[in-house]
């Protein structure tokens, strides 16, 4: 008999930081999506170095639910490298990236998936049909949205979207190395040079309920900002070393 789960296993992928009043509330809500939509999943907390409870709250979920594993860093080391160090755990065939702020709703995950069924997709991207932020952080991250996709040939619309799906083996496979905000773009960029087939679907914004968001910190916006430059120098160095420039990404981070 054909299963009732699209996927055969998952692993969705939550980075925290001083998400205490969030986490747990997330990890159901991941487990409850991993189980609707999989034959076996997993959750994978990434406490990014938090300075409140959130470790000791997911350490106790792990205590009692066999599904759920924790990554712990000793200190904040950023966004790229919480989302790297979830990746780099997971063992699903598929990996749903997304954020433990609660702000995505995981019952959406079915779209993800039956845009990757339909499409043959190896990433579907989601972007947010209404983003539920105060206006300063949306014009922020249009003006953002705007730079990348000139900088790299980023051809999604909502590059920061943290909700994605993607094959497990492929992006476990991608040399991510950002550890800000830049993780998103090079990881679509990567994707695409890799020649991957992407997706996107709309999928709800909801309001931050609980906790501080970091996005909108002067210096995770500086560190984004450098970490472009730096990773504009890394493409180059590679189209260099191999001796070719022929792809939108390549070409539009050359310019």
């Amino acid at each position: 008999m054909p299963s009732a789960h699209p996927l055969s296993f998952v692993s969705i992928v939550l980075p925290c930081f001083d998400e205490e009043p969030n986490v747990a509330a997330a990890v159901y809500e991941a487990r409850a999506a991993g189980a609707a939509c999989a034959e076996r999943h997993e959750v994978i907390v990434v406490d990014d170095g938090s300075t409140d409870h959130t470790a000791t709250i997911a350490a106790a979920l792990t205590a009692t639910l066999p599904d759920v594993r924790l990554v712990r860093h000793a200190r904040n080391c950023g966004y790229g490298a919480a989302v790297r160090a979830g990746i780099d755990s997971s063992r699903g065939d598929w990996v749903v990236l997304t954020d433990g702020d609660r702000q995505f709703d995981l019952t959406e995950l079915p779209l993800l998936i039956e845009t990757a069924e339909a499409s043959g997709a190896d990433l579907v991207a989601g972007y947010r049909i209404h983003r539920a932020d105060p206006v300063h952080r949306r014009a922020a991250a249009h003006a953002w949205n705007r730079l990348v996709r000139a900088s790299f040939g980023v051809g999604v619309r909502d590059v920061d979207c943290a909700f994605k799906l993607a094959r497990g083996d492929a992006l476990r496979a991608l040399p991510l190395e950002s550890d800000g905000a830049m993780i998103s773009t090079e990881l679509l960029v990567r994707a695409q040079l890799a020649g991957w087939s992407i997706a996107e679907v709309g999928v709800h914004h909801r309001p931050r309920m609980a906790g501080t968001p970091s996005g909108g910190d002067p210096r995770v916006i500086v560190h984004a900002f450098a970490e472009r430059r730096a990773f504009q120098r890394r493409l180059r160095g590679q189209a260099a070393r191999d001796g070719s420039a022929a792809t939108p990404a390549r070409r539009a981070a050359l310019s």
